[in-house]
């Protein structure tokens, strides 16, 4: 009964530490998350079916994967490189700390934008590459929220209302 205690403990912060890394780039949000549901299963405290974790999992597996190529195709499509990339996720982490929460969207736009300037490329446009990446950061961070959102709704239903 006490790792019962403890293992649902685990799996609270996980969720939340889960939530909380769709918008830092150096936390695996959804993939911390779905552990944390993981753990809530082999509880007593849960009762719900495999097919949770089956879907949550995939759907896991598909945004993490999305997260990584969504950036780079958006920015490719609007004539970026990978310095606009790069920036875009410098600039978040700058922005997240230098001046929260609005650093959050200005920072990877500010970020993809000194990126692509830098670049040896100079027939792309910075400010529309930056767009692009900017636009791809916000659907990866979108899908990541959605999909640790849902992990988060599930595990509260789970433990505290069943």
């Amino acid at each position: 009964m006490v790792v019962d205690y403890v293992l649902i403990v685990l799996a609270a912060a996980l969720v939340v530490v889960g939530l909380v890394g769709c918008f830092l780039p150096v936390i695996p949000g959804p993939p911390l998350s779905w552990v944390g549901l993981l753990l809530a299963y082999f509880t007593n405290f849960v009762n719900f079916d495999w097919s949770l974790l089956l879907w949550t999992g995939i759907a896991t597996l598909v945004v993490v994967i999305l997260d990584y190529v969504m950036p780079v195709w958006v920015t490719r499509k609007m004539g970026g490189t990978k310095r606009g990339v790069w920036g875009s996720a410098i600039g978040l982490v700058v922005g997240l700390f230098v001046f929260p929460p609005l650093g959050i969207i200005v920072g990877p736009f500010v970020g993809a934008f000194i990126g692509e300037l830098t670049a040896r490329d100079k027939s792309n446009n910075p400010l529309l590459s930056a767009t692009g990446s900017f636009i791809g950061f916000l659907v990866g961070t979108g899908l990541k929220f959605a999909v640790s959102g849902y992990i988060a709704y599930r595990f509260t239903v789970e433990v505290f209302f069943r």
